[in-house]
């Protein structure tokens, strides 16, 4: 496999040297973080370079068409009254208009939160309260659980939908009816500390509860992001064509929506839903050389039966994120594309950063530390920190990129930060003597069996290693005197036939007593996915409560 020997610091400089010009304009010391004005002065820089391609529908965007649009926004932002310090929501699939507002916002100094689309009403009530925005960016047919969401809580706020809808603005009237036709090179886009102003409120992934709001500052968006691309060494376009999979709620859009224009490089997306067949299709028709993908959809795409044909072979760069990564999907994709450079990203809304660099880690490992951040492992009942190798530990951070808090919770805010300013991950790890940090499991998942631990996590990679498992996911039923019984639900390859006692086997000649299979062993078509691609634990512990377990 090959390894870069180490991560280059070219994005740093590039990012730089841009910010430097920016000021020399501006003569404001601060705007080398100000993302509207890097993002601003990067269109200029380029009108030609094609920035988006909806591959549902094959329209486009260059960098001018992108900057007289936002300027458009931005103008027509101003005339409806919005104020820096306001809260827009954007709420939609991948099409060409979602960046606009988004863009906008950011030039202005709004804060834009980026949620989840498929809320519910419950959901979408917390999350209005908590936010209170003056716009709501949905499609049509969202507006009936908006409307209801914002009825409950007595919030008055504006609907614009992207696509036509009978009782609200679309997107194409309110542009209109708020324009003043204000030239783009008379446009000043706000001035800010970009030091401390608040740019993004990005929902956390979580699979339990409603999602809180991370607070991300220009400044922690504009240092944490760049840590993606330290895998790089040519500046601008790193890399021709990126595949963004990824709702506009989840980091791994965010450092694209953000970055492709800076960076100069297209960003290839999709209004249509991220099914394994429309993803093969845009990689076979825009052969991507780049993406951020989800360990599940790649096992899917992986699947030698799969009546659609995925040409992965294009890619030069593959970073596979969001929940745990086997080493088997590692070398099952390797087996198909062998010059294709392959990591594990283990990153976090709370620093919009990878937390520890991929680059050169070793098989198993998310990477080592980087070098503007510093790193504690906390023994999770003692709270004493562990100095020692191979001894599992919550991972705390701590540097420039810790976001501000949680937005309008500052209860959540207490219990992510320690005393003394530190991010509490909530994710176990250990480290080996060369500093090679190995994700363990997530705190809240472990599984406790009498008085034992159990990682899911170390369960499954027993599992996937059967040749007839396309999938697996642990989780526990509830026994009174015991705890928690481990379930395994099985996905299994097309064609083969595989028994829950072969399962059970695998793992009783490999793991202790006490990881053993008592909850039993199901097989299901698939996994069922939150919005972000990850196993929904909620609605797996449901599942498993209410079937028939072997």
């Amino acid at each position: 496999m090959k390894f870069h020997k180490h991560s280059y610091g070219a994005v740093h400089w590039y990012i730089n040297e841009l910010g430097c010009r920016v000021v020399a304009k501006t003569g404001i010391a601060t705007d080398r973080f100000h993302i509207g004005k890097l993002i601003l002065q990067s269109f200029k820089d380029a009108p030609d370079h094609v920035m988006q391609i909806d591959g549902s529908t094959g329209e486009y965007d260059t960098f001018q068409t992108a900057l007289e649009r936002s300027v458009l926004c931005a103008t027509s932002f101003r005339n409806f009254g919005l104020n820096t310090d306001d809260v827009i929501i954007i709420m939609a699939p991948n099409h060409n208009d979602l960046v606009i507002p988004f863009y906008a916002g950011i030039y202005l100094g709004i804060y834009v939160a980026c949620v989840d689309m498929t809320l519910g009403i419950m959901e979408l009530q917390e999350t209005f309260h908590t936010l209170k925005p003056k716009i709501i960016f949905c499609q049509s047919e969202k507006t009936d659980d908006v409307e209801g969401a914002l009825r409950i809580i007595k919030l008055d706020a504006k609907i614009v939908t992207f696509n036509a809808g009978a009782k609200h603005y679309n997107f194409t009237e309110f542009l209109r009816n708020y324009e003043d036709n204000t030239p783009v090179e008379d446009f000043t886009p706000a001035n800010f500390d970009a030091r401390e102003k608040t740019c993004i409120l990005l929902s956390t992934s979580g699979t339990t509860g409603v999602p809180k709001s991370a607070a991300l500052t220009h400044k922690n968006l504009i240092i944490g992001l760049s840590y993606f691309w330290t895998l790089a060494t040519k500046f601008p376009t790193p890399v021709e064509g990126c595949l963004m999979l990824s709702p506009i709620q989840w980091l791994s859009a965010t450092v694209h929506l953000i970055l492709s224009p800076i960076l100069r490089y297209t960003r290839i997306q999709s209004s249509l839903q991220a099914t394994p067949e429309h993803v093969a299709f845009l990689i076979n028709k825009y052969k991507p050389s780049y993406a951020i993908v989800s360990p599940t959809m790649m096992t899917t795409l992986l699947k030698p039966e799969a009546s659609y044909k995925c040409e992965l072979s294009c890619f030069k760069i593959l970073i596979l994120g969001g929940s745990p990564v086997q080493q088997t999907l590692i070398e099952n994709f390797k087996k198909i594309n062998t010059k294709a450079e392959v990591y594990v990203a283990y990153g976090f809304t709370e620093i919009a950063s990878v937390a520890l660099n991929p680059v050169s880690a070793v098989p198993g490992s998310c990477g080592k530390p980087h070098t503007h951040l510093q790193y504690r492992l906390i023994d999770p009942v003692t709270e004493a920190e562990i100095l020692e190798a191979n001894k599992t530990g919550e991972l705390w951070v701590n540097g420039p990129v810790n976001f501000k808090g949680y937005y309008n919770n500052p209860e959540a805010t207490a219990k992510t930060y320690s005393a003394d300013g530190w991010i509490k991950t909530g994710d176990l790890f250990y480290r080996d003597e060369n500093w090679n940090f190995f994700f363990v499991d997530r705190l809240k998942l472990l599984l406790k069996y009498r008085s034992h631990h159990i990682s899911p996590t170390e369960v499954e990679g027993v599992i996937i290693k059967h040749p007839g498992v396309l999938d697996v996911a642990v989780t526990g039923v509830q026994d009174d005197e015991a705890g928690d019984l481990p379930v395994a639900c099985v996905v299994a390859q097309d064609n083969y036939s595989i028994t829950a006692q072969e399962i059970k086997d695998l793992v009783k000649n490999t793991l202790a007593d006490s990881k053993q299979l008592r909850g039993g062993v199901i097989f299901l078509k698939e996994l069922p996915l939150t919005s972000t691609s990850k196993v929904n634990r909620v609605m797996l512990k449901k599942i498993v409560k209410d079937m028939k377990r072997e």
